[in-house]
C-alpha cells in the first residue's frame, strides 16, 4: 500500500526526509511557501557530524557527493578576546571527517536532486479529519489536499505545529544580527587572514562576534548580544548605516580589527533567538508529526539541522520498509526523536548561557572542553 504523505517545508528536515522515502521508491509531496529554491539566501555553513547529519545522508545515497562538496577545513576554529588577543587557535585536520562544513545552498541542491517540490504552496493550516481519516491540507492560494500523512518541517513558526501542539517559542533573551563579507581574500585580505579557513569568535560580558568563512570567499558575521526582545525600538532596522552604527556603538572598545568585521557589513538581518521548551512532546494525532524546528526549536549551536536531517532519514526509512500500520511507525518515531531532542535542547540551551554570558571565561571553558589540547 503507499501512503499518500506530505512534507511541509524544503529545508534539511523536509528534503531528506523526501529523498530517503524517494530512494525507497515511495511517492511524496512536498510543499514549499517560497516561490523558487533561489527566492531568498540560503544562509551560513552547516558543520553536518558523523552521527547525526552525515549518517541521514549516508540513508539517502548521498554521503559520497557530500564528501565532494563538503569542506573539512572550515572545522579550523579560533578564538580571540575583545583586545584582538589570540586565546584558542585550533587548526583544522583534512582528514578529519567528524564535522565538516557545507553550504547551505550546496546541500540544498544536493538534496533536491530529482525531488518534485511544489514551490509557492504556502500552507495555513493543517487539519485532522479524525471521523473520516486523512489529513486536510489548507494553502494560502485556496488549495486544498487531503493526505494519509503530513510531516510538519516548517521551521520555528510551523503552520503545522497547531494541529498537535499549542505551543509557541519563546525569547531566549539572546539577539543575533547577522552581515556579510564578499570575495573577503581581495576586497578584505586583513579579515579573511583574521577569520582563518573556519570560524572566529570574540566573547565579551553579554555578547559575542563570530564570523565564519563559506565557500567562494564569502563570509558570514554574527553580533549576539543580550537584549530585550524590543532593543531596537526607535531604530530602522532597513538602514544599513544606522543599524551598522548602532552595532559598533554596542561592541565599542573591542579591537579594531574585529570591530572591521561590522564596519565593512553590506547588509544586516535581525534574528532574535527563540527556542522552544527543552522537553516539547505532545499528544500523538493520528495523521500528524513534526521534525526539526517545528518540534524542537533550540539554540542555533550546530544541532538542529543535523537532527531534522537525521530525523527525516529516520522516519522515511521506517515508513518505506517498516509494517503497514503507518500510525504506529510515527508513534515509534515521535518517542525515539522526543528521547534524543531533549538531550540536545538541554545541551545547547546551557551552551548558550555560556556563549553569551557575563563571564566571557564560560566560553572559552566550553570550547576548551570540545577541542581538548
Amino acid at each position: 500500500m503507499r501512503h499518500r504523505i506530505a512534507v511541509v517545508g524544503s529545508g534539511p528536515g523536509g528534503l531528506t526526509f523526501a529523498r530517503v522515502l524517494h530512494r525507497h521508491g515511495h511517492p511524496v509531496t512536498v510543499l514549499e511557501r517560497d516561490p523558487s529554491p533561489d527566492a531568498r539566501p540560503p544562509g551560513g555553513m552547516l558543520d553536518l557530524h558523523q552521527e547525526l547529519g552525515q549518517l541521514a545522508l549516508d540513508k539517502a545515497g548521498l554521503l559520497t557527493d557530500f564528501e565532494a562538496l563538503s569542506r573539512p577545513e572550515g572545522q579550523a576554529m579560533r578564538i580571540l578576546d575583545p583586545g584582538g588577543t589570540v586565546l584558542r587557535d585550533w587548526p583544522a585536520r583534512p582528514d578529519d571527517r567528524a564535522n565538516p562544513e557545507i553550504d547551505r545552498g550546496r546541500l540544498r541542491d544536493l538534496l533536491l536532486g530529482p525531488l518534485d517540490v511544489r514551490w509557492g504552496r504556502d500552507v495555513t493550516q493543517v487539519v485532522p479529519w479524525q471521523d473520516r481519516g486523512g489529513v486536510l491540507v489548507r494553502c494560502a492560494d485556496g488549495r486544498e489536499e487531503t493526505f494519509d500523512l503530513v510531516v510538519g518541517a516548517d521551521g520555528a513558526w510551523s503552520r503545522t505545529r497547531p494541529a498537535v501542539s499549542p505551543v509557541t517559542p519563546h525569547y531566549t533573551g539572546v539577539t543575533s544580527v547577522e552581515t556579510s563579507l564578499d570575495d573577503v581574500d581581495t576586497r578584505h585580505p586583513d579579515l579573511a587572514r583574521l577569520v582563518g579557513d573556519g570560524s572566529l569568535a570574540v566573547y565579551g560580558v553579554n555578547r559575542a562576534l563570530v564570523a565564519q568563512r563559506n565557500s567562494g570567499g564569502h563570509v558570514k558575521v554574527y553580533a549576539q548580544f543580550r537584549a530585550p526582545l524590543d532593543w531596537h525600538t526607535g531604530l530602522d532596522l532597513a538602514d544599513v548605516d544606522a543599524v551598522r552604527s548602532s552595532l559598533l556603538a554596542l561592541f565599542d572598545g573591542w579591537a579594531a580589527p574585529v570591530r572591521d568585521l561590522l564596519r565593512h557589513g553590506a547588509a544586516f538581518v535581525h534574528r532574535p533567538l527563540h527556542v522552544l521548551p527543552v522537553s516539547h512532546t505532545w499528544t500523538h494525532v493520528p495523521g500528524v508529526t513534526l521534525l526539526g524546528d517545528a518540534a524542537h526549536l533550540m539554540p542555533p549551536l550546530g544541532a538542529g539541522a543535523n537532527l531534522a536531517m537525521l530525523e527525516g532519514a529516520e522516519l522515511a526509512e521506517s515508513v518505506a520498509t517498516g509494517p503497514e500500520d503507518l500510525d504506529g511507525t510515527v508513534r515509534a518515531f515521535e518517542e525515539r526523536m522526543w528521547a534524543r531532542a531533549g538531550r540536545w535542547a538541554k545541551i545547547t540551551t546551557a551552551g548558550l548561557e555560556r556563549l553569551v554570558s557575563p563571564d566571557p571565561a564560560q566560553a572559552l571553558a566550553l570550547f576548551d572542553r570540545v577541542h581538548p589540547s
